[in-house]
Protein backbone atom coordinates (compact mmCIF):
# COMPACT_ATOMS: atom_id res chain seq x y z
CA UNK A 1 0.00 0.00 0.00
CA UNK A 2 1.57 3.29 -1.10
CA UNK A 3 1.49 6.23 1.26
CA UNK A 4 0.90 9.82 0.25
CA UNK A 5 4.06 11.89 0.76
CA UNK A 6 4.03 15.31 2.31
CA UNK A 7 5.09 16.86 -1.02
CA UNK A 8 2.20 15.16 -2.84
CA UNK A 9 -0.28 16.30 -0.18
CA UNK A 10 0.91 19.94 -0.38
CA UNK A 11 0.72 19.80 -4.18
CA UNK A 12 -2.82 18.41 -4.09
CA UNK A 13 -4.00 21.03 -1.58
CA UNK A 14 -2.35 23.86 -3.55
CA UNK A 15 -3.90 22.66 -6.79
CA UNK A 16 -7.34 22.40 -5.20
CA UNK A 17 -7.04 25.91 -3.70
CA UNK A 18 -5.98 27.35 -7.06
CA UNK A 19 -8.92 25.65 -8.75
CA UNK A 20 -11.36 27.03 -6.18
CA UNK A 21 -9.92 30.52 -6.56
CA UNK A 22 -10.26 30.34 -10.33
CA UNK A 23 -13.84 29.11 -10.00
CA UNK A 24 -14.60 31.99 -7.61
CA UNK A 25 -13.30 34.56 -10.11
CA UNK A 26 -15.32 32.97 -12.90
CA UNK A 27 -18.45 32.95 -10.73
CA UNK A 28 -17.97 36.60 -9.74
CA UNK A 29 -17.65 37.56 -13.40
CA UNK A 30 -20.73 35.55 -14.34
CA UNK A 31 -22.75 37.11 -11.49
CA UNK A 32 -22.13 40.61 -12.85
CA UNK A 33 -25.23 40.90 -15.01
CA UNK A 34 -25.32 44.70 -14.99
CA UNK A 35 -26.27 45.99 -18.43
CA UNK A 36 -23.54 47.76 -20.38
CA UNK A 37 -25.34 51.09 -19.99
CA UNK A 38 -24.61 51.00 -16.25
CA UNK A 39 -20.95 50.23 -16.82
CA UNK A 40 -19.97 53.87 -17.20
CA UNK A 41 -21.44 54.63 -20.60
CA UNK A 42 -24.11 56.77 -18.95
CA UNK A 43 -21.37 59.00 -17.58
CA UNK A 44 -20.27 60.01 -21.09
CA UNK A 45 -22.61 62.25 -23.04
CA UNK A 46 -22.69 61.16 -26.65
CA UNK A 47 -20.74 63.34 -29.06
CA UNK A 48 -18.68 65.17 -26.42
CA UNK A 49 -15.41 64.50 -24.71
CA UNK A 50 -16.74 65.75 -21.37
CA UNK A 51 -18.02 63.51 -18.62
CA UNK A 52 -21.51 64.10 -17.28
CA UNK A 53 -22.23 64.22 -13.55
CA UNK A 54 -23.51 61.08 -11.88
CA UNK A 55 -25.18 60.27 -8.58
CA UNK A 56 -25.99 56.67 -7.68
CA UNK A 57 -26.04 54.16 -4.87
CA UNK A 58 -23.70 51.23 -5.45
CA UNK A 59 -23.43 48.41 -2.89
CA UNK A 60 -25.10 50.64 -0.30
CA UNK A 61 -22.67 53.53 -0.82
CA UNK A 62 -23.56 56.84 -2.47
CA UNK A 63 -21.25 57.68 -5.36
CA UNK A 64 -21.30 61.18 -6.83
CA UNK A 65 -19.23 62.60 -9.64
CA UNK A 66 -19.19 66.08 -11.10
CA UNK A 67 -17.00 68.30 -13.22
CA UNK A 68 -14.78 70.40 -10.97
CA UNK A 69 -13.92 74.00 -11.72
CA UNK A 70 -10.55 75.44 -10.67
CA UNK A 71 -12.09 77.40 -7.76
CA UNK A 72 -13.63 74.26 -6.24
CA UNK A 73 -10.43 72.30 -6.77
CA UNK A 74 -8.39 75.04 -5.10
CA UNK A 75 -10.80 75.18 -2.16
CA UNK A 76 -10.29 71.45 -1.60
CA UNK A 77 -6.53 71.73 -1.38
CA UNK A 78 -5.54 70.85 -4.93
CA UNK A 79 -3.80 74.18 -5.42
CA UNK A 80 -5.29 74.68 -8.88
CA UNK A 81 -4.02 71.36 -10.18
CA UNK A 82 -7.12 69.54 -11.27
CA UNK A 83 -8.08 66.98 -13.85
CA UNK A 84 -11.48 68.61 -14.02
CA UNK A 85 -13.51 65.96 -12.22
CA UNK A 86 -14.46 65.25 -8.57
CA UNK A 87 -15.73 61.95 -7.16
CA UNK A 88 -17.34 61.57 -3.74
CA UNK A 89 -18.10 58.35 -1.90
CA UNK A 90 -20.57 58.97 0.93
CA UNK A 91 -19.62 62.65 0.81
CA UNK A 92 -15.87 62.02 1.13
CA UNK A 93 -13.62 62.81 -1.79
CA UNK A 94 -12.00 59.97 -3.71
CA UNK A 95 -9.21 61.44 -5.77
CA UNK A 96 -9.33 60.34 -9.37
CA UNK A 97 -6.62 60.94 -11.90
CA UNK A 98 -6.90 61.12 -15.67
CA UNK A 99 -4.17 59.27 -17.57
CA UNK A 100 -4.47 60.79 -21.01
CA UNK A 101 -6.29 58.39 -23.30
CA UNK A 102 -5.51 55.33 -21.19
CA UNK A 103 -8.24 56.01 -18.62
CA UNK A 104 -8.76 56.95 -14.99
CA UNK A 105 -7.35 55.63 -11.71
CA UNK A 106 -7.77 56.26 -7.99
CA UNK A 107 -5.46 55.72 -5.01
CA UNK A 108 -7.48 52.61 -4.14
CA UNK A 109 -6.71 50.91 -7.47
CA UNK A 110 -3.77 52.97 -8.65
CA UNK A 111 -2.30 50.51 -11.15
CA UNK A 112 -5.60 49.75 -12.89
CA UNK A 113 -7.05 52.01 -15.58
CA UNK A 114 -10.80 52.52 -15.86
CA UNK A 115 -12.79 53.95 -18.75
CA UNK A 116 -14.64 56.50 -16.61
CA UNK A 117 -14.43 57.95 -13.09
CA UNK A 118 -17.67 56.08 -12.34
CA UNK A 119 -15.96 52.75 -13.06
CA UNK A 120 -13.03 53.77 -10.83
CA UNK A 121 -15.43 54.76 -8.03
CA UNK A 122 -17.41 51.52 -8.24
CA UNK A 123 -14.24 49.46 -8.05
CA UNK A 124 -13.03 51.55 -5.11
CA UNK A 125 -16.30 50.89 -3.27
CA UNK A 126 -15.89 47.16 -3.87
CA UNK A 127 -12.25 47.27 -2.73
CA UNK A 128 -13.02 49.32 0.39
CA UNK A 129 -15.39 46.61 1.67
CA UNK A 130 -17.26 49.06 3.89
CA UNK A 131 -14.29 51.17 5.02
CA UNK A 132 -14.55 54.94 4.66
CA UNK A 133 -12.46 56.95 2.24
CA UNK A 134 -9.67 58.75 4.05
CA UNK A 135 -8.81 62.03 2.33
CA UNK A 136 -5.28 62.46 1.09
CA UNK A 137 -3.40 65.13 3.08
CA UNK A 138 0.15 65.71 1.78
CA UNK A 139 0.96 67.96 4.76
CA UNK A 140 0.30 65.25 7.36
Amino acid sequence: MSRLTRRQAVGAVTGAAAGLALAGVATASADDTTPAKNKGEAAKPKGTGELAPFDEVFQGRRIQGMPADDAAAHAHGHGGHTNGYRVLIDGRELQVMKHGKSGWSSPINHYVRFETPLDAARTAVTSLKGAVVVPFDPTA
